[in-house]
Protein backbone atom coordinates (compact mmCIF):
# COMPACT_ATOMS: atom_id res chain seq x y z
CA UNK A 1 0.00 0.00 0.00
CA UNK A 2 1.16 3.47 -1.05
CA UNK A 3 0.50 5.59 1.16
CA UNK A 4 -0.44 9.72 0.26
CA UNK A 5 -0.08 12.31 1.83
CA UNK A 6 -1.25 16.41 2.31
CA UNK A 7 -0.45 19.34 4.32
CA UNK A 8 -3.11 21.40 5.64
CA UNK A 9 -1.53 24.88 6.30
CA UNK A 10 -3.29 28.17 6.82
CA UNK A 11 -1.97 31.99 7.08
CA UNK A 12 -2.05 31.64 10.85
CA UNK A 13 -3.23 30.46 14.08
CA UNK A 14 -6.90 30.65 14.69
CA UNK A 15 -7.93 29.97 10.90
CA UNK A 16 -9.75 26.69 11.91
CA UNK A 17 -7.01 24.06 10.65
CA UNK A 18 -7.56 21.80 13.50
CA UNK A 19 -11.04 21.29 13.32
CA UNK A 20 -11.01 21.30 9.12
CA UNK A 21 -8.43 18.61 10.35
CA UNK A 22 -10.44 16.79 12.66
CA UNK A 23 -13.04 16.62 10.42
CA UNK A 24 -11.20 15.53 7.39
CA UNK A 25 -9.78 12.48 9.29
CA UNK A 26 -13.05 11.13 10.43
CA UNK A 27 -14.65 12.11 7.10
CA UNK A 28 -12.17 9.82 5.01
CA UNK A 29 -12.31 7.19 7.81
CA UNK A 30 -16.07 6.76 7.48
CA UNK A 31 -15.29 6.15 3.66
CA UNK A 32 -13.18 3.05 5.02
CA UNK A 33 -10.28 5.15 4.22
CA UNK A 34 -7.22 4.45 6.43
CA UNK A 35 -6.09 7.54 7.50
CA UNK A 36 -3.38 9.17 10.01
CA UNK A 37 -2.96 12.67 11.35
CA UNK A 38 0.51 14.50 11.62
CA UNK A 39 1.19 17.52 13.68
CA UNK A 40 3.62 19.64 12.04
CA UNK A 41 6.00 21.38 14.98
CA UNK A 42 5.92 20.54 18.89
CA UNK A 43 1.76 20.77 19.32
CA UNK A 44 1.08 17.48 22.01
CA UNK A 45 -2.42 18.46 22.05
CA UNK A 46 -3.58 18.31 18.56
CA UNK A 47 -2.38 14.12 17.91
CA UNK A 48 -4.94 13.48 20.87
CA UNK A 49 -7.83 14.62 18.43
CA UNK A 50 -5.77 12.95 15.49
CA UNK A 51 -6.20 9.66 17.55
CA UNK A 52 -9.84 10.50 18.33
CA UNK A 53 -10.57 11.26 15.02
CA UNK A 54 -9.11 7.90 13.32
CA UNK A 55 -8.00 5.20 16.14
CA UNK A 56 -4.75 5.53 14.99
CA UNK A 57 -1.50 6.87 17.25
CA UNK A 58 -0.98 10.92 16.26
CA UNK A 59 2.65 12.13 15.40
CA UNK A 60 4.43 15.16 15.33
CA UNK A 61 7.27 15.97 12.77
CA UNK A 62 9.32 19.24 14.18
CA UNK A 63 12.05 20.25 11.30
CA UNK A 64 13.76 22.17 14.12
CA UNK A 65 14.18 19.60 16.98
CA UNK A 66 14.27 16.50 14.42
CA UNK A 67 16.70 15.81 11.58
CA UNK A 68 15.87 15.26 8.41
CA UNK A 69 16.52 11.63 8.39
CA UNK A 70 14.07 11.27 11.52
CA UNK A 71 11.44 12.96 10.21
CA UNK A 72 11.70 11.24 6.96
CA UNK A 73 12.01 7.54 9.14
CA UNK A 74 9.02 8.47 11.43
CA UNK A 75 6.94 9.55 8.56
CA UNK A 76 7.54 6.84 6.76
CA UNK A 77 6.83 4.57 9.37
CA UNK A 78 3.70 5.99 9.90
CA UNK A 79 2.43 5.83 6.26
CA UNK A 80 2.92 1.78 6.52
CA UNK A 81 -0.42 -0.02 6.04
CA UNK A 82 -2.10 3.64 5.75
CA UNK A 83 -3.73 4.93 3.01
CA UNK A 84 -4.15 8.76 3.40
CA UNK A 85 -1.85 11.51 5.54
CA UNK A 86 -2.88 14.40 6.48
CA UNK A 87 -0.69 16.64 8.18
CA UNK A 88 -1.70 19.86 10.06
CA UNK A 89 0.15 22.67 10.00
CA UNK A 90 1.17 24.74 12.81
CA UNK A 91 0.56 28.31 13.24
CA UNK A 92 0.91 29.63 9.52
CA UNK A 93 2.46 27.62 6.96
CA UNK A 94 5.62 29.58 6.81
CA UNK A 95 6.07 30.63 10.68
CA UNK A 96 9.00 29.21 12.46
CA UNK A 97 12.24 30.29 14.00
CA UNK A 98 15.89 30.79 12.01
CA UNK A 99 17.27 27.72 12.33
CA UNK A 100 18.90 26.97 9.10
CA UNK A 101 17.68 25.45 5.91
CA UNK A 102 15.13 23.76 5.98
CA UNK A 103 15.15 23.69 9.88
CA UNK A 104 12.66 26.36 11.02
CA UNK A 105 10.09 24.01 12.58
CA UNK A 106 7.47 25.15 9.89
CA UNK A 107 4.97 23.09 7.97
CA UNK A 108 6.91 24.49 5.00
CA UNK A 109 10.19 22.81 5.67
CA UNK A 110 7.96 19.27 5.61
CA UNK A 111 6.68 20.53 1.82
CA UNK A 112 10.07 20.91 0.48
CA UNK A 113 11.83 18.16 2.38
CA UNK A 114 8.63 15.70 1.26
CA UNK A 115 7.59 17.27 -1.42
CA UNK A 116 3.97 17.02 0.02
CA UNK A 117 1.14 19.38 -1.37
CA UNK A 118 -0.52 21.96 0.83
CA UNK A 119 -4.47 22.23 1.00
CA UNK A 120 -4.57 26.14 2.21
CA UNK A 121 -7.34 26.76 4.97
CA UNK A 122 -8.31 30.66 4.66
CA UNK A 123 -10.33 31.83 7.07
CA UNK A 124 -12.54 34.25 4.89
CA UNK A 125 -14.53 35.97 7.78
CA UNK A 126 -14.44 40.00 7.44
CA UNK A 127 -12.94 39.41 3.41
CA UNK A 128 -14.85 38.44 0.31
CA UNK A 129 -12.29 38.93 -2.79
CA UNK A 130 -9.24 39.90 -1.36
CA UNK A 131 -9.41 36.39 -0.39
CA UNK A 132 -7.84 35.78 -3.63
CA UNK A 133 -4.86 38.01 -3.14
CA UNK A 134 -3.93 36.25 0.04
CA UNK A 135 -3.96 32.58 -1.96
CA UNK A 136 -1.96 34.61 -5.01
CA UNK A 137 0.35 35.21 -2.32
CA UNK A 138 0.78 31.67 -1.28
CA UNK A 139 1.02 30.21 -4.30
CA UNK A 140 3.65 32.43 -5.32
CA UNK A 141 5.78 32.68 -2.19
CA UNK A 142 7.90 29.75 -2.56
CA UNK A 143 8.12 27.95 -5.59
CA UNK A 144 9.40 24.56 -3.48
CA UNK A 145 6.07 24.64 -1.80
CA UNK A 146 3.13 23.82 -4.20
CA UNK A 147 -0.10 25.23 -2.93
CA UNK A 148 -2.55 22.52 -4.44
CA UNK A 149 -5.91 23.91 -3.07
CA UNK A 150 -7.88 26.16 -1.18
CA UNK A 151 -10.58 25.51 1.18
CA UNK A 152 -13.02 28.49 2.76
CA UNK A 153 -13.43 28.75 5.95
CA UNK A 154 -16.33 30.73 8.41
CA UNK A 155 -18.02 31.95 5.36
CA UNK A 156 -20.97 34.00 6.28
CA UNK A 157 -23.35 32.97 3.34
CA UNK A 158 -24.07 31.54 0.20
CA UNK A 159 -23.14 35.17 -1.48
CA UNK A 160 -20.37 35.62 0.80
CA UNK A 161 -19.05 31.80 -0.76
CA UNK A 162 -19.51 33.53 -4.01
CA UNK A 163 -17.79 36.31 -4.36
CA UNK A 164 -15.26 34.31 -2.27
CA UNK A 165 -15.16 31.74 -4.31
CA UNK A 166 -14.98 32.88 -7.96
CA UNK A 167 -12.04 35.20 -7.48
CA UNK A 168 -10.00 32.07 -5.47
CA UNK A 169 -10.81 30.29 -8.88
CA UNK A 170 -10.06 32.95 -10.90
CA UNK A 171 -6.11 32.94 -9.68
CA UNK A 172 -6.15 28.98 -10.90
CA UNK A 173 -5.70 27.45 -7.85
CA UNK A 174 -8.48 24.44 -7.58
CA UNK A 175 -11.29 25.24 -4.55
CA UNK A 176 -11.92 22.45 -2.84
CA UNK A 177 -15.13 23.90 -1.02
CA UNK A 178 -16.19 26.23 1.99
CA UNK A 179 -17.38 25.52 5.24
CA UNK A 180 -19.77 28.19 6.61
CA UNK A 181 -19.37 30.03 9.89
CA UNK A 182 -20.76 27.78 13.56
CA UNK A 183 -19.81 28.40 16.66
CA UNK A 184 -20.80 24.73 17.49
CA UNK A 185 -17.72 23.94 15.56
CA UNK A 186 -15.26 25.87 17.64
CA UNK A 187 -12.97 23.87 19.98
CA UNK A 188 -12.58 24.21 23.79
CA UNK A 189 -9.35 26.13 24.86
CA UNK A 190 -7.63 26.52 28.16
CA UNK A 191 -4.95 28.06 29.16
CA UNK A 192 -2.01 25.90 27.31
CA UNK A 193 -4.29 25.86 24.21
CA UNK A 194 -6.92 23.58 22.86
CA UNK A 195 -8.41 21.17 25.99
CA UNK A 196 -7.25 17.47 25.36
CA UNK A 197 -9.60 15.15 23.49
CA UNK A 198 -9.74 12.93 26.55
CA UNK A 199 -10.94 15.79 28.68
CA UNK A 200 -13.58 16.60 26.22
CA UNK A 201 -17.18 16.05 27.71
CA UNK A 202 -18.80 14.96 24.02
CA UNK A 203 -15.52 14.23 22.22
CA UNK A 204 -16.98 11.61 20.28
CA UNK A 205 -20.20 13.28 18.98
CA UNK A 206 -18.11 16.62 18.17
CA UNK A 207 -15.66 15.34 15.82
CA UNK A 208 -18.74 13.59 14.29
CA UNK A 209 -20.24 16.95 13.38
CA UNK A 210 -16.95 18.02 12.37
CA UNK A 211 -16.77 15.18 9.99
CA UNK A 212 -20.79 15.95 8.77
CA UNK A 213 -19.84 19.76 8.31
CA UNK A 214 -16.51 18.73 5.88
CA UNK A 215 -19.00 15.70 3.97
CA UNK A 216 -21.42 18.64 3.00
CA UNK A 217 -19.17 21.67 2.28
CA UNK A 218 -16.10 19.98 1.12
CA UNK A 219 -15.43 17.89 -2.06
CA UNK A 220 -13.67 14.84 -0.57
CA UNK A 221 -12.47 13.21 -3.94
CA UNK A 222 -10.39 16.16 -4.72
CA UNK A 223 -9.18 16.36 -1.77
CA UNK A 224 -8.00 13.06 -1.68
CA UNK A 225 -6.55 13.86 -6.00
CA UNK A 226 -4.44 16.78 -4.27
CA UNK A 227 -2.67 14.26 -2.04
CA UNK A 228 0.41 12.43 -3.90
CA UNK A 229 2.02 9.17 -3.19
CA UNK A 230 4.71 9.36 -0.43
CA UNK A 231 8.18 8.72 -1.94
CA UNK A 232 11.74 8.43 -0.63
CA UNK A 233 13.27 11.72 -1.45
CA UNK A 234 15.52 11.82 1.67
CA UNK A 235 17.63 9.38 3.60
CA UNK A 236 15.80 8.05 6.90
CA UNK A 237 17.03 6.97 9.91
CA UNK A 238 15.58 6.19 13.57
CA UNK A 239 19.56 7.39 14.79
CA UNK A 240 18.38 10.69 16.55
CA UNK A 241 15.34 9.47 18.06
CA UNK A 242 15.49 9.61 21.61
CA UNK A 243 16.83 5.85 23.22
CA UNK A 244 14.59 4.07 25.79
CA UNK A 245 15.13 5.46 29.39
CA UNK A 246 15.26 1.66 30.43
CA UNK A 247 14.14 -1.72 30.12
CA UNK A 248 11.30 -1.45 31.63
CA UNK A 249 9.54 2.43 31.84
CA UNK A 250 7.03 2.88 34.82
CA UNK A 251 4.98 5.37 33.21
CA UNK A 252 2.68 7.92 35.07
CA UNK A 253 -0.26 8.11 33.16
CA UNK A 254 -3.70 9.92 33.75
CA UNK A 255 -5.57 12.97 33.85
CA UNK A 256 -1.96 14.88 35.85
CA UNK A 257 0.30 13.23 33.02
CA UNK A 258 -0.45 13.31 29.87
CA UNK A 259 1.83 14.95 27.15
CA UNK A 260 4.37 11.94 25.89
CA UNK A 261 5.43 12.46 22.41
CA UNK A 262 3.79 9.28 20.79
CA UNK A 263 6.58 9.13 18.69
CA UNK A 264 8.91 8.40 21.87
CA UNK A 265 6.51 5.68 23.34
CA UNK A 266 6.83 4.31 19.63
CA UNK A 267 10.51 4.18 19.40
CA UNK A 268 10.74 3.00 23.01
CA UNK A 269 8.48 0.14 22.48
CA UNK A 270 10.06 -1.05 19.05
CA UNK A 271 13.73 -0.76 20.51
CA UNK A 272 12.05 -3.40 22.81
CA UNK A 273 11.77 -1.88 25.97
CA UNK A 274 8.18 -1.84 27.83
CA UNK A 275 6.45 0.23 29.33
CA UNK A 276 4.16 0.17 32.46
CA UNK A 277 1.78 2.64 33.49
CA UNK A 278 0.63 3.78 36.62
CA UNK A 279 -1.71 6.72 38.01
CA UNK A 280 -0.59 9.31 40.51
CA UNK A 281 -4.05 10.11 41.01
CA UNK A 282 -5.21 6.44 42.03
CA UNK A 283 -2.69 6.60 44.61
CA UNK A 284 -0.66 4.01 42.38
CA UNK A 285 3.36 3.89 42.85
CA UNK A 286 5.57 2.80 40.32
CA UNK A 287 5.99 -1.48 39.82
CA UNK A 288 8.63 -2.31 41.91
CA UNK A 289 10.48 -4.57 39.17
CA UNK A 290 10.74 -1.80 36.25
CA UNK A 291 13.99 0.21 36.19
CA UNK A 292 13.04 3.08 35.41
CA UNK A 293 10.23 6.01 36.19
CA UNK A 294 9.21 8.64 33.80
CA UNK A 295 7.03 11.46 35.01
CA UNK A 296 5.52 13.39 31.65
CA UNK A 297 4.00 16.89 31.56
CA UNK A 298 0.31 17.85 31.89
CA UNK A 299 -1.90 19.99 34.29
CA UNK A 300 -0.53 18.77 37.78
CA UNK A 301 -1.88 22.08 39.10
CA UNK A 302 -5.42 21.54 38.67
CA UNK A 303 -5.00 18.41 40.50
CA UNK A 304 -2.49 19.22 43.11
CA UNK A 305 -4.74 18.57 46.17
CA UNK A 306 -5.10 14.68 45.32
CA UNK A 307 -1.29 14.28 44.49
CA UNK A 308 -0.53 15.99 47.67
CA UNK A 309 -3.28 13.44 49.55
CA UNK A 310 -1.83 10.21 47.48
CA UNK A 311 0.59 9.03 50.41
CA UNK A 312 0.62 5.91 48.58
CA UNK A 313 2.01 7.32 45.51
CA UNK A 314 4.73 9.75 47.58
CA UNK A 315 6.07 6.90 49.38
CA UNK A 316 6.31 4.36 46.54
CA UNK A 317 8.01 7.19 44.47
CA UNK A 318 10.43 8.16 47.48
CA UNK A 319 11.63 4.15 47.43
CA UNK A 320 11.95 4.09 43.86
CA UNK A 321 14.35 6.95 43.47
CA UNK A 322 16.72 5.12 46.57
CA UNK A 323 18.59 2.81 43.87
CA UNK A 324 16.61 3.73 40.35
CA UNK A 325 16.22 6.29 38.13
CA UNK A 326 13.15 9.16 37.72
CA UNK A 327 12.87 11.97 35.37
CA UNK A 328 10.14 14.54 35.09
CA UNK A 329 8.95 17.11 31.95
CA UNK A 330 7.17 20.17 32.87
CA UNK A 331 4.59 19.02 35.12
CA UNK A 332 6.30 15.94 36.13
CA UNK A 333 9.08 18.08 37.01
CA UNK A 334 6.67 20.66 39.39
CA UNK A 335 5.75 17.35 40.90
CA UNK A 336 9.00 16.61 41.95
CA UNK A 337 9.58 19.62 43.78
CA UNK A 338 8.86 20.32 47.32
CA UNK A 339 5.82 22.59 46.74
CA UNK A 340 3.15 23.79 43.75
CA UNK A 341 1.40 26.72 44.55
CA UNK A 342 -2.24 26.64 42.65
CA UNK A 343 -3.71 29.36 40.74
CA UNK A 344 -6.11 30.30 43.68
CA UNK A 345 -2.93 30.94 45.79
CA UNK A 346 -3.18 27.70 47.53
CA UNK A 347 0.01 25.98 48.48
CA UNK A 348 0.19 21.69 47.89
CA UNK A 349 3.24 19.71 48.91
CA UNK A 350 4.36 17.66 46.17
CA UNK A 351 6.87 14.82 46.62
CA UNK A 352 10.29 16.09 47.07
CA UNK A 353 12.39 14.53 45.65
CA UNK A 354 13.86 17.40 44.33
CA UNK A 355 14.18 20.70 46.25
CA UNK A 356 12.84 23.73 44.23
CA UNK A 357 9.40 24.92 44.36
CA UNK A 358 6.85 26.44 41.35
CA UNK A 359 3.95 28.10 41.50
CA UNK A 360 0.48 28.74 38.87
CA UNK A 361 -0.45 31.69 41.05
CA UNK A 362 0.95 34.21 39.04
CA UNK A 363 1.18 33.17 35.29
CA UNK A 364 3.57 34.14 33.33
CA UNK A 365 4.07 32.25 29.69
CA UNK A 366 7.11 30.10 29.08
CA UNK A 367 7.25 29.30 25.12
CA UNK A 368 10.14 27.92 22.61
CA UNK A 369 12.55 26.06 21.69
CA UNK A 370 15.48 24.62 23.74
CA UNK A 371 18.77 23.11 23.02
CA UNK A 372 19.70 21.52 25.86
CA UNK A 373 23.17 19.92 26.65
CA UNK A 374 22.87 16.72 29.32
CA UNK A 375 25.69 18.05 32.57
CA UNK A 376 25.77 14.02 33.62
CA UNK A 377 24.52 11.05 32.65
CA UNK A 378 21.07 9.83 32.96
CA UNK A 379 17.31 8.94 31.44
CA UNK A 380 18.13 11.22 28.77
CA UNK A 381 21.70 10.37 27.81
CA UNK A 382 25.17 10.88 28.75
CA UNK A 383 26.76 13.62 30.41
CA UNK A 384 27.52 15.83 26.87
CA UNK A 385 24.48 14.93 24.94
CA UNK A 386 22.77 17.33 23.07
CA UNK A 387 18.75 17.27 23.10
CA UNK A 388 16.24 19.18 21.21
CA UNK A 389 12.82 20.05 22.91
CA UNK A 390 10.46 22.72 23.53
CA UNK A 391 9.21 24.46 26.71
CA UNK A 392 5.48 25.60 27.17
CA UNK A 393 4.26 26.15 30.48
CA UNK A 394 2.83 29.31 33.00
CA UNK A 395 4.25 28.46 35.77
CA UNK A 396 7.02 29.76 37.55
CA UNK A 397 10.10 28.53 40.11
CA UNK A 398 9.06 30.59 42.81
CA UNK A 399 12.30 29.05 44.71
CA UNK A 400 14.93 27.48 43.18
CA UNK A 401 16.06 24.84 45.93
CA UNK A 402 19.79 23.93 46.19
CA UNK A 403 19.95 20.80 43.89
CA UNK A 404 22.42 20.62 41.23
CA UNK A 405 21.71 21.47 37.37
CA UNK A 406 20.10 18.78 35.08
CA UNK A 407 21.04 20.59 31.92
CA UNK A 408 22.50 24.05 30.31
CA UNK A 409 20.31 25.24 27.61
CA UNK A 410 19.70 27.96 24.71
CA UNK A 411 17.02 29.04 22.75
CA UNK A 412 16.42 28.16 19.20
CA UNK A 413 18.34 30.58 18.03
CA UNK A 414 21.35 29.39 19.78
CA UNK A 415 21.22 32.55 22.73
CA UNK A 416 22.11 30.84 25.87
CA UNK A 417 19.84 30.77 28.61
CA UNK A 418 22.01 29.15 31.66
CA UNK A 419 20.99 26.34 33.02
CA UNK A 420 17.91 24.38 33.57
CA UNK A 421 16.15 21.97 35.85
CA UNK A 422 17.65 19.90 38.90
CA UNK A 423 19.20 16.69 39.72
CA UNK A 424 19.73 15.06 42.73
CA UNK A 425 21.13 11.62 42.96
CA UNK A 426 18.54 9.32 40.59
CA UNK A 427 16.21 11.91 40.45
CA UNK A 428 16.36 14.34 37.56
CA UNK A 429 13.57 16.89 35.85
CA UNK A 430 13.20 19.48 33.76
CA UNK A 431 10.37 22.42 32.40
CA UNK A 432 11.41 21.33 28.70
CA UNK A 433 9.95 18.15 26.83
CA UNK A 434 12.61 16.39 25.11
CA UNK A 435 11.98 15.37 21.38
CA UNK A 436 14.89 14.16 20.15
CA UNK A 437 18.64 14.26 20.33
CA UNK A 438 21.09 16.03 18.27
CA UNK A 439 23.52 13.70 16.36
CA UNK A 440 27.05 13.49 17.09
CA UNK A 441 28.90 13.86 13.97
Amino acid sequence: MTARALIIGAPCSGSGKTSVTIGLLRAFARRGIKVRGVKSGPDYIDPGFHHAATSLPGLNLDTWAMEPALVAHLLDDAAKDTELVLIESAMGLFDGIVGGEGRTGSAADLARLLGIPVLLVLDVSGQSQTAAAVAMGFKHYDPAVKIAGVIMNRAGSERHVKLSGDAITATGLPLTGAVLRNPDLVLPERHLGLVQASEHPQIEGHIEKLADAMETSLDLDAIFDLAVPLTQTTTMSPETNLQPPGQKIALAQDAAFTFLYPHLAAHWRAQGAEIVPFSPLADEAPAGDCDVCWLPGGYPELHAGTIAAAEKFRKGLAEFAQTKPIHGECGGYMVLGEALEDADGVTHRMTGLLSHQTSFAKRRMNLGYRQATIVVDGPLGKAGNMIRGHEFHYASVIDAGTDEAFATIADGTGRPLGTSGGRRRFVSGTFFHAIARVSET
